[in-house]
């Protein structure tokens, strides 16, 4: 079997490539460039960067597999880009990885691999497919904390039938180990969970150079309607953000509504932020679709433990989650979080204050001895280092 692995230059697809190899299967290893900088080249920061290339390539080499470069840049501005920018402006939060995996990157590679003569696509996601008698299953991976089958549910049966998911039957230990075995150089290499397209790490960054005009001026509202802060630009703002709201009343405030039309932010309180149904748009079913009235299991957070749909009678797309809780996995009320570890914290300090204080002021003296100027951040780092001798 002729097999196109996808390599984006990380431990996963680097020992996805290899499992396939150990198997017996001709590997072809690929590498989509989607984001180029104004001069051309490849982004040096953030994930799908110049130096995942190269790791990807060397990786290849070390295997004795031809490997290619596919210039995907256009198709990946018009179809996660300028949708990912747009989607901001309308007050809403958009997940660009989700938008390039459906639109761009299984869209591409699919039909790549025919054109490669390959049989199969792979890749280095967390998660497994199955077959169980004809109909292809997309399945959470082994290791529940890494598992990515959300962001492939747009696949359906045809394409089911030719992915192979190799890394989800492994643990990511397990996969960093088997790196090391093979002595591949992404063994120990970091998961990148940044945006590719957002180069300084911060995405309103990229909106401000790329939108000069999104920057208007507007009103914070409370609940009740009254002004209570203003604002640069609705764009900086997600559901639920709690820090940089510009506004201080005395306990915790959350952004609980963005109307750019009107240039305004709600703020409330953590009960005001709670929501108990969510309108579930793009659904994509591998094989049948559900019922009217069929109950669901939803995850709110990749993380969080599944949670049953609690609505009796739910239109159609729509789903009912419970309050959230400790117990569901979904956000507890951090409030009370704080209130169970503040006398650990106050207790944790009074322990080692005085030797603490002892060490910042030997490290004063250590460098006002040899003429350094003791600045906070100096001192702290110097005394730091003099704790671990």
């Amino acid at each position: 079997m002729r097999a196109l692995v996808a390599m984006s230059g990380g431990v996963d697809s680097s020992v996805a490539a290899a499992l396939m190899l150990e198997q017996g299967h001709e590997v072809v290893g690929v590498t989509l460039k989607q984001w180029e900088g104004p001069d051309g080249a490849m982004p040096v920061s953030g994930c799908c960067t110049l130096s995942d290339a190269e790791d990807a390539r060397r990786v290849a080499a070390q295997l004795d597999i031809p490997y290619y470069v596919l210039d995907y840049v256009e198709q990946f501005t018009e179809a996660v880009v300028e949708p990912f920018a747009a989607r901001y402006l309308e007050g809403l939060t958009p997940n660009p990885c989700i938008e390039c995996n459906r639109k761009v990157r299984f869209t591409a590679l699919l039909e790549r691999t025919e054109a490669l003569g390959c049989d199969v696509l792979v890749t280095g996601h967390h998660a497994r497919i199955e077959s169980i008698e004809g109909v292809w299953k997309l399945r959470r991976a082994v290791d529940g904390t890494k598992d990515q089958s959300y962001v492939l549910h747009m696949l359906d049966q045809a394409a089911l039938a030719r992915v192979r998911l190799p890394v989800g039957e492994m643990t990511k230990v397990d996969v960093r180990a088997h790196a090391r075995d093979l002595g591949l150089r992404t063994a120990s290499k970091p998961d990148s969970q940044d945006i590719c397209f957002v180069t300084s790490g911060d995405y309103r960054d990229f909106l401000r150079d790329r939108f000069p005009d999104i920057e208007t001026r507007g009103d914070v509202l409370d609940t009740g309607g009254n002004v209570v802060g203003h604002h640069d630009g609705t764009a900086s703002f997600t559901i639920g953000q709690r820090k940089g709201l510009g506004v201080a009343v005395g306990e915790p405030r959350y952004v609980i509504d963005i109307a750019p039309r009107d240039q305004t932010i709600t703020i409330g309180t953590y009960e005001d932020l709670l929501a108990r149904d969510c309108l579930v748009e793009d659904l994509v079913f591998t094989h049948e679709s559900i019922s009217d009235g069929e109950r669901v299991d939803v995850k709110v957070r990749y993380r969080s433990e599944p949670t049953p749909d609690s609505s009796p009678n739910r239109r159609p797309m729509a789903v009912h989650v419970p309050r959230p809780t400790a117990e569901t996995g979904t956000r507890p009320d951090t409030r009370d979080v704080r209130r169970r570890v503040r006398p650990w914290r106050r207790n944790h300090r009074r322990r080692r204050s005085t030797k603490h204080v002892i060490r910042r002021g030997r490290a004063d003296r250590c460098m006002r001895s040899v003429g350094l100027q003791p600045t906070a951040r100096a001192i702290s780092r110097c005394a730091g280092f003099l704790g671990k001798r």
